[in-house]
């Protein structure tokens, strides 16, 4: 049994308002330190694989066929052994 970890943003070129609104909000809140903000997802994948390799097969192919837009997201994955 396997872990993975799996975040998901958008691109750096592209626009993204949910961060900016998140940025304004935190400024709002004195928290004007913060100089950018960017939204995005986190998964937790528990995949009953019979080696890693095969693991980060299985969570690349969600990643491009379901998880991420390719178009628009970037994402990368870590995995770890579970006992």
């Amino acid at each position: 049994m396997y872990l993975a970890r799996v975040v998901v943003t958008l691109r750096p070129s592209l626009l993204d308002p949910q961060g900016k609104a998140i940025h304004h909000a935190l400024g709002s809140l004195g928290l004007g330190a913060i100089e950018d903000v960017r939204m995005g997802k986190f998964l937790e994948l528990r995949i009953q694989a019979p080696t890693e390799d095969e693991t980060r097969r299985f969570v690349d192919e969600a990643c491009r066929k379901l998880l991420a837009n390719p178009v628009m997201e970037d994402y990368s994955f870590t995995i770890e052994k579970l006992p």
